[in-house]
């Protein structure tokens, strides 16, 4: 790029494809650089120039932020000398982003009109502030003496990592040069308080934009393994507690940058948060590859670029505070500097060096099959990290793996994974190094896998890290644990294929991969068992009658044994924990032992076994002969027990969707003259359900004067009108039960949904015995147990037409009626 005087023009060929400001076609790639020739100072003048640089075609996103820096103070120069500003004693001075010279489409522009006491530079500063304002870019600004920089950067951290990246754009060089030497020496002098306060910093990041690696929109700067976080390690290097692998951040963090100038083009604003709707074009803009077409790609780079600087962070981070607090290790002292670090030995071939696992002097990777799980499962053990140089030989130098492991590998992989908590940064430090793939080829597709399912936290891989986490804190009640924490590290390994049945697909990798490991072939059946079957106790206890006979007997048939239900019910408790909040309740938990119980039995030769009469608050509702409505709460959520004289569910549906009470189960029982029934259920909006207006809406819709039918399509219009939803299915389940007829339905969710679904089947004269309902993220899948009036399962004629009417219940905000 050439510059000549003032601002200008951009000349570029025309036929090339632009890095646009208004997309009509995302799929090109930027070609070419192009020319920039300066002649004016007028901020109309910038703005077009600085337009047409964005829109012209480059043939790395790197370049173009480079030259919209350069651009950017050609400009600001040409301002500060038109100004007449002094040759000394004055400086212009870009800071953080643009100090690194990172501008994006968006960035803002951050400057310090910096001079010596005594200089004048109030006319100064309106001379650049001003036209700089009407240009239209974001501008942060500062008027500081040195000596007050420096004070600011001592009692402000941002402020400080500002100037760690400052240059000066126009003026006396020397003023910013002595004040980064101050500013150094004060960083290095207090970099013992001040790291720590940097420390809480990361902390209060965390918890309010989360880690970058595990979010389906993640803030590119502010989540954790952002942009922000190599800035941090910056400063932590320029501090010299702690070195920084510059070469692995490289990649990853320019990635990031690259992602983020897109998505300023795309959207046309400043902010970093990478927004859903948009990744599909990101990832068409950056060449990434997406088969799918869905913005995969995308979140896969970005999230294996956030795991890396995470990595990175974490290891850094460990360092520094290994050098500010004395050890914990047994025979490990703080050393001084007079002393040589200790080297204590921690398994055949590793050693301990100054708080961090190493080679002994004697290993030998390239001979030693073994090492690596050897090294990892003991350090893991021990609550260790592994040394970065350590990882690193491992992975140049260790040698081809023996078909299948030997016992010993086999039982380090299982030490390994049964660590805990200790297991994930040891875990995560090979798999950087390409460890892990090496030593599990299948694990490659799982690196840094969505998940599509809004309940997950974490990525494919992060999530069976976190299962086996889980598991280990079961391993004591299991007969085998080296098979539960098997099972949890490969139980959603097919999840990558993208095929509705990852369950299966599992099971097949995980019978192809466990022999190779040394798995016996009853302990691989055993396994691959748990991966087909690790969703049948949490679907069947949420979406099926579990007082069912068939129910219980149908998951007995499944499981196989009493070995394989201790082993399920571990690995079904650790999955549900380790994918969030949202998968895991009092209330399922509660489910779910009810069902082992059961199935249990059913092992034990107990087949008929007891299950629970109605409880008190049931029993009073029978006997009462007006509309009662009793509250409780039982297993974190509130529980309703509706006594009415002969009501549909449908009614009480209504009335509990017009309090905007979310229902997550419902049973009920029907005579001649009374219903009563129980419905488990969640506030939308956090506030408890009140009993007494519930029994008072209910006499209302009984006696006629509630029309809650127009109410709840009135509200539900409302909500639905833009919705674009997946058409609905609903599947008739004849083996899941012989005493009722079962019906699946699937939907979009809305408020008025289970009542549209109940109404429809009292249209049928169908009677709802039991009802699941299971609510993920903007979809329902609703289960329903239903009876004929002579309480026997639905002839096939009126089931199957009961299937069709459901169907048009669910696809529309409404019901004839």
């Amino acid at each position: 790029m050439t510059t000549s005087g003032g601002v200008g023009h951009v000349s570029a060929d025309p036929t090339a494809r632009p890095f646009p400001t208004q997309l009509a076609d995302a799929q090109w790639r930027i070609k070419k650089e192009p020319h920039v020739i300066v002649d004016t100072l007028e901020p109309a003048a910038f703005r077009v120039a600085r337009q047409e640089l964005l829109a012209a075609p480059w043939s790395q996103p790197a370049d173009r932020r480079a030259a919209l820096s350069d651009l950017t103070d050609d400009w600001l120069g040409s301002l500060f000398a038109a100004a007449g500003a002094p040759t000394r004693g004055v400086a212009l001075v870009a800071v953080g982003g643009y100090g690194r010279r990172e501008l994006s489409p968006g960035s803002d522009v951050d400057l310090v009109l910096l001079h010596s006491p005594g200089v004048e530079v109030t006319a100064l500063a309106d001379q650049i502030w001003y036209p700089v304002w009407d240009s239209g870019l974001r501008l942060d600004h500062s008027v500081r003496t040195p000596a007050q920089a420096r004070r600011m950067a001592n009692s402000d951290l941002k402020v400080m990592l500002g100037l760690l990246d400052a240059r000066t754009v126009a003026g006396d060089e020397a003023l910013l040069a002595g004040l980064r030497t101050s500013a150094l020496a004060d960083w290095r002098a207090r970099a013992a308080s001040r790291l720590g306060d940097l420390r809480d910093m990361v902390r209060i990041r965390r918890a309010t934009f989360g880690d970058l690696a595990y979010l389906q929109e993640p803030d590119l700067k502010d989540s954790i393994g952002g942009l922000r976080d190599v800035v941090i390690m910056r400063a932590i290097a320029a501090s010299w507690v702690a070195d920084v692998p510059r070469s692995q951040l490289a990649a990853p963090y320019t990635l990031l940058l690259d992602v983020r100038d897109a998505l300023h083009t795309v959207t046309g604003r400043s902010s970093d948060k990478l927004i859903r709707q948009e990744q599909a074009t990101i990832a068409g803009m950056l060449d990434l590859p997406d088969p799918n077409g869905d913005g995969d790609g995308l979140l896969r780079a970005v999230a294996s670029a956030g795991r890396t600087i995470d990595w990175a962070s974490d290891m850094v981070w460990h360092r520094v505070d290994r050098l500010r607090r004395p050890s914990r290790l047994p025979g490990l002292k703080r050393l001084g500097r007079d002393r040589t670090p200790q080297r204590i030995p921690l398994a055949e071939g590793a050693v301990i060096d100054d708080g961090e696992v190493v080679l002994a002097r004697d290993a030998r990777p390239d001979r030693d099959a073994g090492l690596t799980l050897r090294l990892a499962s003991a350090t893991a053990r021990a609550g260790l990290r592994i040394a970065p140089a350590t990882v690193r030989r491992l992975a140049e130098s260790a040698g081809p793996l023996p078909v299948p492991w030997t016992d010993a590998m086999r039982n380090d992989f299982v030490g390994l994974i049964g660590a805990g908590r200790g297991m994930v940064p040891v875990w995560e430090a090979l798999d950087q190094e390409g460890l892990i793939v090496r030593l599990l080829p299948e694990w490659e597709p799982t690196r840094s896998a969505p998940q599509h399912n809004p309940v997950h936290l974490h990525t494919v891989d992060r999530h069976l890290l976190e299962t086996a986490v889980r598991a280990a804190s079961y391993s004591r009640e299991v007969a085998r644990p080296d098979l539960l924490l098997t099972a949890a590290m490969v139980h959603d390994i097919g999840k990558p294929a993208g095929r509705a049945s990852h369950s299966e697909v599992g099971a097949q990798i995980a019978a192809d991969m466990l022999p190779r490991l040394g798995y016996g072939a009853a302990d691989t059946a055993v396994i691959v068992d748990l991966v087909r079957h690790h969703l049948v106790l949490a679907d069947t206890a949420t979406r099926r009658d579990i007082s069912d006979p068939d129910t219980v007997m149908a998951v007995a048939d499944a499981v196989g044994g009493p070995e394989q239900l201790e082993l399920l019910w571990a690995l079904t408790r650790a999955d549900a924990e380790a994918t969030g909040p949202a998968a895991w309740s009092p209330w399922k938990e509660a489910l779910i032992d009810s069902l082992v119980e059961q199935v249990a039995a059913v092992f034990a030769g107990r087949p008929d076994v007891t299950l629970p009469g109605p409880t008190e608050a049931e029993e009073v509702a029978a006997a009462a002969n007006d509309v009662v409505v009793l509250r409780d709460e039982r297993g974190g959520l509130e529980e309703l027990v509706i006594g009415t004289p002969k009501a549909e569910l449908a009614d009480i549906a209504a009335v509990l969707a017009l309090h905007r009470l979310q229902v997550i189960e419902a049973r009920a029982s029907l005579t001649d003259q009374r219903s009563v029934s129980t419905w488990r259920v969640a506030p939308s909006f956090g506030e408890a359900p009140d009993a007494h207006r519930i029994a008072v809406d209910l006499r209302r819709m009984l006696a006629g004067t509630l029309s809650v039918h127009d109410r709840l399509m009135k509200r539900e219009t409302s909500y639905l009108g833009g919705q674009d939803a997946p058409a609905p299915r609903v599947v008739l389940l004849p083996e899941a039960s012989r005493s009722a007829t079962v019906v699946e339905v699937r939907a979009a969710d809305s408020s008025a949904l289970l009542y549209r679904l109940l109404h429809s089947i009292a249209t049928r004269h169908g009677h709802v015995r039991a009802a699941k309902v299971s609510t993920l993220g903007a979809d329902v899948v609703d289960v329903f147990y239903v009876v004929g009036d002579d309480g026997r399962p639905l002839s096939s004629e009126v089931a199957l037409g009961l299937r069709d009417d459901l169907l048009v219940a669910a696809a529309v905000p409404g019901v004839d009626g």
